[in-house]
């Protein structure tokens, strides 16, 4: 059964992060080699899109991303498992600015993968999954600092 392979992965996720101005400095690389290493993440693939002032969308080759003659992402090579292809790359084209690109990252969270096995021997099975944008988490904190705040005012009494 074609299934057996995956019965130990965990929860697989992707990203589109945006480097305006096509500006990648790569500082955030050493981080994702180090999630890799560590056995926290797989990387099933990596790919790069361009989108050009014109509207044009370019797939990007790993290569010298900053022209100082070494290939910057040598690491990942061969990091493509054929799961972002060119329907993929285009809609991360439609979710970055004109003049920008992007990296698509689609990566298995292992460190789950011992606990989603588990849930499936189990029986489970996922029936929702998501994310909270960070923005979002730190407005929510806000508005109940602020009614806690309220709440404080309204009772006359203070935290220590």
């Amino acid at each position: 059964m074609a299934d057996d392979a995956f019965t130990e992965m965990g929860p697989v996720d992707y990203l589109v992060v945006e480097f305006p101005g096509n500006r990648m400095t790569g500082e955030g690389l050493p981080l994702l080699i180090d999630l890799v290493d560590r056995g926290i993440i797989r990387i099933l693939d990596f790919a790069f899109v361009r989108k050009d002032t014109d509207g044009t969308v370019t797939a990007m080759e790993l290569a010298d991303f900053d022209g100082d003659g070494t290939l910057d992402l040598a690491v990942f090579q061969g990091a493509s498992s054929g799961l972002v292809g060119a329907d993929d790359l285009g809609e991360a084209a439609g979710v970055i600015e004109p003049g920008n690109s992007a990296g698509v990252l689609v990566y298995e969270n292992t460190w789950a993968g011992p606990f989603a096995a588990a849930l499936r021997r189990g029986g489970a099975r996922l029936v929702a999954s998501g994310r909270v944008p960070v923005q979002d988490l730190l407005r929510s904190l806000d508005e109940l600092d602020q009614l806690d705040q309220l709440d404080r005012s309204d009772t006359g009494t203070h935290a220590a």
